[in-house]
């Protein structure tokens, strides 16, 4: 299907995610040690993720249109 007058945007970069390394760690402790309530030895890693994401900006989100108002415009073009 060849519709002439459609434009698809290129993907964009990926987004920085505060906090990974710290997420990540508190997993790996959890894995490996098997303390789910961080309790043990995976306190200070339950610790640092807290206070990585108390300090970290909050993700803004920008609006997305749905699929509703992308099928109608579609619809114009077609017909």
């Amino acid at each position: 299907m060849y519709i002439e007058k459609l434009k698809v945007r290129p993907r964009q970069a990926a987004a920085i995610r505060p906090c990974t390394t710290q997420f990540a760690a508190m997993l790996a402790c959890w894995s490996a040690s098997n303390d789910l309530m961080s309790t043990g030895p995976c306190a200070e890693s339950a610790k640092a993720l807290l206070q990585c994401m108390r300090t970290a900006p909050a993700p803004t989100r920008k609006h997305k249109p749905t699929i509703n108002y992308h099928l109608a415009r579609l619809g114009k073009t077609l017909n």
